[in-house]
């Protein structure tokens, strides 16, 4: 029981974190206000909130990694 819940909560986490990474890298957005309640729109910010939060620790990691360099394609 334990197992499957650290696992669901891995797996969230790293949605949200897909998600922060669409976003930063298209511009492409969840539209949170389009959900009617307060609750759950708070819960979902705090949601996406935590992925970005995941993805920039992931970014700062690989910026001062020796393990990756900039793509200069870009």
């Amino acid at each position: 029981m334990i197992g499957r819940l650290f696992h669901l909560t891995l797996d969230a986490a790293l949605v949200s974190t897909v998600l922060a990474g669409v976003r930063r890298s298209s511009g492409f957005t969840v539209e949170t206000e389009k959900i009617s309640d307060p609750t759950m729109r708070s819960v979902a910010d705090k949601y996406l909130g935590f992925g970005e939060t995941i993805f920039d620790m992931v970014q700062g990691t690989a910026v001062n990694s020796d393990y990756f360099k900039r793509d200069t394609r870009r």
